[in-house]
């Protein structure tokens, strides 16, 4: 048998540079022989280990929202609340509003108006052929409502609306040439129609326009022609209707529609608002000009308020001196941000509410004041500390100031983000960018709660919720009756988490958590609402199309309100939708679903289908039970905090002689200032040789 035997000894060959282990290589004892031919070179493997991280991540996102949806189902769902009745609109429906038993509807070209009990349309407005984007109504009594909308070129168009007619007033911000017209941005109506606010802009500003509204004699001088009023309003109706129809409502020969100029002119007959206040945003400080503090003093008319901050001492070379010691400081984080603007932007857009007497708006004794109608407004610019105080006891015969100066500032620690006041006035709520919340009693003048979110979350929106204890007519706003002593804010931050704030009279306020923020992007909250019909309780919309009814004392989901099948939520991140809190029913538009498009739904592409949800037909008061009326107690057995907050109260209405005698001694105190600089500069002259 041969056997292969080695002639030479065994040798270690030398080692070359082929064989020299490269650092990513060294673990190659542990990798997979089979895999060596598999091996990329670079940049690939790079490649294959970032498209691997891709797919994980992707995968865990995956498992993570199947372990949530599996721990939904699970979850108890709460019932259902499918519509009660439902109608089609002409065109799309941008806004909805009601008023009294009346429901508008802005569409894509005009108005149309609905009754609440049948659903049947009384009447409609397109002679404009504008597409409307806003509306507002109020009921003003004695079947008439104010109308204020907003058309798609930013125009606000004022109607009354009266005997199932819409009379169109004036177009508030119409100007004869188009290079100077301005755009509005929000408008307001106040409690009782009194007053109404639109915030226009301009191509480099912006400003507030506060007008008065003649209610009083609309009523007059629709009484005194009301053929004439009626005939009007026939020749603004819906431009389907035909020629020959309109030639048998006027009866006068005449069948062409009238175009908005023509109807603008004829509509003159009843009293045109009045431009009462036109508030600018504030402008920068600037350096001062004054050289000594008498100067500044001189200068201030009243000493009742703090003022924006112009009358100061600090000059204009400080302020750059201070720019360039923060810069040097911070030079790298300035690097690396960017370098910024170090011109302050005069603010394009407002937050502002209508007020009502209070102790924060004194108007002296000469103006009479009806405790039903506001007093002032508070105006908050973006990006400003300060809250602005306004009066609206001008006299119609004095000219509008075109810079007026707020009678009362609060200044704040932070920029306001946003603000909002209670049903009933009395409570006024400011949430700033540092994520603190201050919530005032405007009768009393003193913060009732400051709190501050947890985690420093920006706030989006607040909204003040009706209180267990105050549910019922006569007592319309928590805090007005001592039975009552909680009020409860909702917050609702950008992360769509929301908070639940707890402002009791005596005692330290409290904050809880309600909803954190949601795992899933489609259960993002895009608005809340909250429905003054039911004690603590807010609507949610969601991206997802849910519209969820919560009660916040138990952050509890009671119901949900859902669209038929074949409809979804329209636009579920701006859903188009009002609460009635008078007729106890919800309003919303739904939309075909696409899937389920056929050629009837195609031609039907045209039309809009509101759906009306009524509280009465749901088990909603179960949900939302009223706690029992607390009785009344005696000064003795209130506990000392309120006790104390009595006292001061009371104190405060027995020096309301001390308001009245601080603009003599303000003036004393200017004379004194004065006589003070006349008899420096006699020292000065006396002293030159």
């Amino acid at each position: 048998m041969a056997v292969y035997i080695r002639k030479k000894p065994l040798e270690i060959p030398p080692p070359s540079e082929k064989d020299w282990l490269k650092d990513d290589e060294e673990d190659f004892f542990l990798q997979d022989p089979d895999r060596k031919r598999d091996a990329l070179p670079q940049p690939f493997r790079m490649i294959n280990k970032l498209v691997m991280l891709v797919f994980e991540n992707a995968m865990e996102i995956i498992e993570r929202r199947e372990m949530l949806r599996e721990a939904q189902k699970l979850k108890v769902q709460p019932p259902k609340c499918f519509p009660t009745a439902e109608f089609q609109v002409t065109g799309r429906a941008n806004c909805l509003a009601v008023s009294g038993k009346y429901i508008f509807v802005g569409l894509s070209v005009g108005l149309a108006a609905f009754k609440v009990s049948d659903c049947k349309e009384v009447c409609a407005w397109d002679a404009a052929k504008m597409e409307i984007c806003v509306i507002h109504a109020l009921d003003l009594g004695n079947e008439r409502h104010v109308l204020l909308a907003v058309d798609e070129m930013g125009l606000v168009w004022l109607f009354c609306f009266h005997k199932e007619s819409f009379l169109l007033i004036k177009i508030l911000n119409e100007v004869e040439d188009i290079s100077k017209r301005s755009t509005c941005v929000e408008v307001v109506l106040s409690p009782g129609g009194d007053y109404a606010g639109v915030l226009l802009q301009g191509n480099t500003k912006a400003w507030l326009e506060i007008y008065r509204l003649p209610k009083d004699s609309w009523l007059k001088e629709m009484e005194k022609s009301p053929g004439a009023a009626a005939g009007l309003a026939c020749r603004e109706r819906r431009s389907s209707w035909t020629s020959a129809k309109s030639l048998e409502l006027h009866g006068d020969g005449s069948g062409e529609m009238e175009s908005p100029v023509s109807a603008n002119q004829a509509d003159a007959k009843l009293s045109l608002p009045v431009l009462l206040l036109k508030v600018k945003p504030p402008k920068p400080i600037t350096g001062s000009s004054f050289k000594s503090p008498l100067d500044a003093l001189k200068k201030v008319a009243d000493g009742s308020m703090l003022g924006l901050g112009y009358n100061h001492l600090i000059k204009e070379s400080q302020w750059e001196q201070q720019e360039a010691i923060f810069r040097s400081t911070y030079r790298e984080y300035l690097e690396a941000e960017g370098e910024r603007e170090s011109k302050e932007q005069i603010p394009r857009h407002a937050t502002f509410h209508f007020l009502l007497p209070s102790w924060i708006l004194q108007v002296g004794p000469e103006m009479k004041v009806q405790p039903d109608v506001p007093a002032g407004i508070s105006v908050h610019w973006d990006g400003s500390h300060n809250l602005c105080l306004y009066l609206l006891n001008h006299s119609l015969k004095e000219k509008v100031d075109s810079d007026p100066k707020p009678h009362v500032v609060w200044p704040c620690a932070a920029p306001i983000a946003c603000s909002a006041v209670s049903s009933c006035s009395r409570y006024l709520a400011l949430a700033c960018e540092d994520a603190t919340i201050t919530i005032w009693d405007k009768h009393l003048g003193y913060p009732l709660s400051v709190t501050a979110i947890p985690e420093e979350r920006l706030i989006r929106s607040i909204h003040f919720l009706r209180s267990s204890a105050a549910a019922s007519n006569e007592t319309p706003c928590p805090g007005t009756d001592p039975a009552c002593p909680i009020v409860q804010l909702l917050v609702l931050c950008t992360d769509s988490s929301f908070y639940l704030v707890k402002a009791p009279r005596a005692g330290k306020s409290s904050i809880t958590l309600l909803a954190d923020r949601p795992e899933d992007p489609n259960l993002a909250v895009s608005m809340v609402v909250p429905v003054l019909a039911f004690p603590s309780a807010a609507l949610i919309f969601s991206w997802d199309g849910t519209v969820s009814l919560m009660n916040a004392a138990t952050s509890q989901i009671v119901y949900c309100f859902r669209t038929p099948p074949s409809h979804a939520v329209a636009s579920p991140w701006q859903p188009v939708f009002i609460v009635d809190s008078v007729n106890w029913c919800l309003l919303l538009r739904g939309d075909k679903q696409q899937q389920q498009a056929d050629a009837l739904a195609q031609s039907r592409a045209s039309h809009s289908t509101i759906f009306l949800f009524n509280f009465n037909s749901y088990s909603l008061k179960e949900a939302f039970p009223k706690e029992p009326d607390l009785p009344l107690k005696s000064l003795q057995d209130l506990p000392w905090i309120e006790r104390c907050n009595i006292f001061l109260r009371d104190r405060q209405q027995s020096l309301l002689g001390l308001r009245e005698q601080l603009p003599e001694y303000w003036s004393r105190l200017q004379a004194q200032a004065a006589a003070m600089d006349k008899e420096r500069q006699n020292v000065k002259g006396q002293k030159k040789p």
